[in-house]
């Protein structure tokens, strides 16, 4: 059953010139290279052409688990002769296609089955022919090759192929792929890219998830629909779009994924909780408390408190009724609405929404006064309660020192409120607001000046409207003779609750595979409610399909370290800890951009002394508790604890509001890198190659002209040259060495460019390829 979308798209050139799309890459009898976006083409004699892909548009409807993918792609040939082009497929492992059309320009073209051996006798004689391994990720593998179409110089071509899949299902978990990974070939951006999925279930749509992706807009008009959209202008696709689902009737679904690398002692999962999209028609909503405490200091005045008195209009108008409310304003001086909770209804609403017209802005900022007024309104009766707390500036009047104000917020918090922060622009103290929210069962989002402050609290309010169960707890029991909970480290560990159409996603270790009880209890209303499932976690393997639940669970445990270190000073093991992490898995942060230093030594990953120096320089920047540097980190950390997705590519955290330059400065996932004298060489030079690459589970950073394999990074080329095997590239002895790799070695393999060295580890041994 094929798994996926039909692979990435390449082109076999019978004659003209070569490149790349996002989908595909052109291959040529004649000495042509396949170009990467960042590549050292410069070095190369070997000619790769501007071959270029305007557009590319995927339709997909899945019922159930039968899926139609329709790929649109525009191609334009700019070079001076006509292509003689035929597209071929690799198809991903246990792949079977029911149906499948080719069309070019509305013109059917056949296509033909290559089995796995004849299919690598094309990738290979690729890589013998332009002594390149970009296709090694693909040897192994079966393919589709059409027959031959024309494309004129300077005319475009719109391919069209349409095929049907059933979508491979595991433990009750439907996971469909729409391979995009091959636009690391592609000299230039798409001009657009659109995707649109229609996801329909018989039974309720519970679990729809992107370990690949954030950004995925996804729509779900009913309780069997879902409708997945992602658009973008010039777009190179970074990875592959996977797609998770479920269907179930009951009211909550539990779905557990998991991972155990067989080189670690510990496996990693992510569990997906998802909740109905809609409480049922029989079911009273459980009426919950809302607070919304408003800054109102002079610095506020202007376009923040039109957008602040939006906000609250916004929150007055989608409250339920039996809702209990109050809106809380302050400066120097501390007012509310009312001076105790309000019931939500009509009459309410209308008087709260004229004392919103009376906000205006004047005078200092009174947080620690604001903020004991709010919590003391509440009582023991005011179910589930979020204190929606924003402020654009320092405390100047009142209570002003960091560690009292929060010190009293957490005291005055008898009931459990969670306290959600919005830090308006650079001038608020970051710090402090990561400090109560961690405190307060909450957390901080933060709202760049450039952004509409009304837009962050809607949002966040959706999100936090329907309450379906509250102060959730998760815990595992493993099957066998000792019943005990075997998981770990799990992120987010507490606080947690249940809304209406969102999905909780929880990530954490495992040291136990087998079968588990997994039990889920929390509050709906006054009363308790438990759930329990049958779940297993996977033995070690080398299946790295769900390679994504390392990833999430390392760059949740990085924004955990960073905001332990934030909030309570430098601790070596912490420090080491985030070192580690930050290596294995290519998660390159603001204190440790150090390894995307492509101009370093290259002995220098394997002295670890180095780098908690320079990691301990780095964190310096932490002691800045506002500012727009400040107000990045936290950002940045707090985007890292919070995050859905696996960061798949170097750029995954980018983040533009840190400072470059050197000293302590650093850029978020590689717009800037400080070397060991502190400068900050940019990491996408013109013509240069990234110095950090990601290959499924491998990363691999380039020291000088080697690059250095994550699993090789304890290696230092010259004092360990004894151990090291040295390999020829597209040797005899470099082909016999790839008929004994694994697909993930592959993928890594063809990460080395022209002109690089290699150093990696292959099944215990240490290889230099040159």
């Amino acid at each position: 059953m094929l798994r996926t979308v039909i692979g990435c798209l390449l082109a076999v050139l019978i004659c003209g010139a070569e490149s790349v799309s996002a989908q595909g890459v052109l291959l040529t009898d004649q000495d042509h290279m396949l170009p990467r976006l960042h590549g050292r083409h410069h070095q190369i004699a070997r000619p790769v052409s501007s071959y270029r892909i305007k557009s590319l548009e995927i339709n997909s409807t899945i019922n159930d688990q039968f899926a139609v993918t329709q790929v649109s792609q525009t191609f334009l040939n700019t070079g001076k002769t006509q292509i003689e082009a035929s597209f071929v497929f690799p198809l991903p492992y246990e792949g079977a296609v029911d149906s499948m059309t080719f069309l070019v320009d509305g013109k059917e073209y056949e296509a033909k089955l290559l089995p796995a051996k004849k299919a690598r006798e094309v990738y290979e004689g690729y890589i013998r022919r332009n002594q390149d391994p970009a296709l090694l990720e693909w040897v192994g593998q079966g393919m589709f090759k059409t027959s031959v179409f024309p494309i004129p110089p300077g005319a475009e071509r719109t391919v069209q192929i349409t095929y049907t899949q059933l979508v491979r299902q595991d433990l009750g978990v439907n996971d469909y792929l729409i391979p995009l990974s091959t636009a690391k070939f592609s000299q230039q951006p798409l001009d657009t890219f659109s995707l649109r999925c229609v996801l329909n279930t018989r039974q309720r749509l519970k679990t729809v998830y992107s370990p690949s992706h954030n950004d995925l807009e996804i729509d779900r008009p009913s309780d069997n629909m879902a409708i997945i959209q992602l658009e973008r202008q010039k777009y190179t696709p970074g990875n592959d779009i996977r797609i998770l689902y479920s269907e179930d009737n009951r009211s909550l679904t539990a779905n557990l994924l998991s991972y155990w690398p067989a080189e670690d002692e510990q496996g990693f999962f992510t569990l997906l909780v998802s909740p109905d999209i809609q409480s049922p028609e029989n079911q009273k909503p459980t009426p919950k408390t809302v607070l919304f405490v408003v800054d109102r200091s002079g610095s506020m005045n202007g376009k923040k408190i039109e957008q602040a008195r939006q906000a609250a209009k916004f929150i007055l108008n989608n409250l339920r009724e039996g809702d209990l409310f109050n809106i809380v304003t302050y400066a120097a001086d501390v007012e509310s609405y009312a001076p105790e909770l309000q019931i939500f209804d009509a009459q309410t609403r209308k008087s709260a929404l004229a004392f919103v017209e009376g906000i205006f802005a004047g005078g200092g900022t009174n947080i620690d006064g604001a903020l004991s007024n709010a919590f003391n309104m509440l009582n023991a009766e005011s179910g589930p309660t979020y204190v929606l707390f924003l402020t654009d500036g320092l405390a100047t009047q009142g209570v002003t020192n960091e560690m009292k104000i929060a010190a009293n917020a957490r005291k005055n918090n008898r009931n459990d409120a969670r306290l959600i922060s919005f830090g308006v622009g650079y001038d608020v103290n970051s710090r402090l607001l990561d400090r109560m929210t961690r405190e307060n069962h909450g957390r901080s989002q933060y709202v760049r000046p450039d952004e509409d402050l009304e837009e962050h609290v809607s949002s966040l309010y959706a999100k936090i409207a329907a309450p379906v169960l509250t102060d959730v707890s998760v815990n595992f029991i493993n099957q066998g003779a000792e019943a005990q909970d075997t998981t770990n480290r799990i992120y987010p560990s507490k606080d947690l609750d249940l809304f209406a159409g969102q999905q909780l996603v929880l990530v954490g270790r495992y040291r136990k595979s087998g079968d588990a009880q997994l039990r889920i209890t929390g509050k709906l209303g006054e009363q308790q409610q438990d759930f329990e499932y049958t779940v297993k976690f996977q033995p070690k393997s080398n299946d790295s399909r769900n390679i994504f639940c390392a990833k999430l669970w390392a760059a949740r445990r990085i924004g955990e370290i960073i905001d332990l270190i934030d909030l309570n000073g430098k601790n070596p093991e912490l420090i080491n800890e985030l070192v580690l992490l930050s290596t294995e898995h290519g998660i390159v942060t603001p204190y440790t951009s150090y390894l995307a230093d492509d101009l370093a030594q290259p002995g220098d990953l394997a002295d670890n002394n180095l780098s908690l120096e320079r990691a301990g320089e780095k964190l310096e920047m932490l002691t800045e508790e506002s500012g727009q540097s400040g107000f990045a980190q936290r950002g940045y950390k707090n985007s890292l604890k919070m995050t859905q997705s696996a960061p798949a590519t170097f750029d995954s955290f980018a983040g533009n509001d840190l400072p470059s330059g050197g000293g302590g400065g650093g850029g978020v996932g590689g717009r800037r890198a400080g070397g060991r004298t502190g400068a900050a060489p940019s990491l996408k030079k013109q013509n240069s190659a990234l110095p950090v690459r990601v290959a499924g589970k491998f990363t691999a950073y380039l020291k000088g002209n080697i690059l250095f394999a994550s699993n090789a990074t304890d290696v230092d080329p010259e004092k360990d040259a004894s151990k090291i095997t040295v390999i020829t590239k597209f040797s005899p002895e470099y082909f016999e060495l790839i008929q004994t790799t694994t697909a993930a070695e592959n993928q890594l393999l063809a990460l080395q460019e022209p002109k690089e060295e290699m150093i990696v580890r292959i099944q215990g041994k240490l290889y230099r390829l040159k």
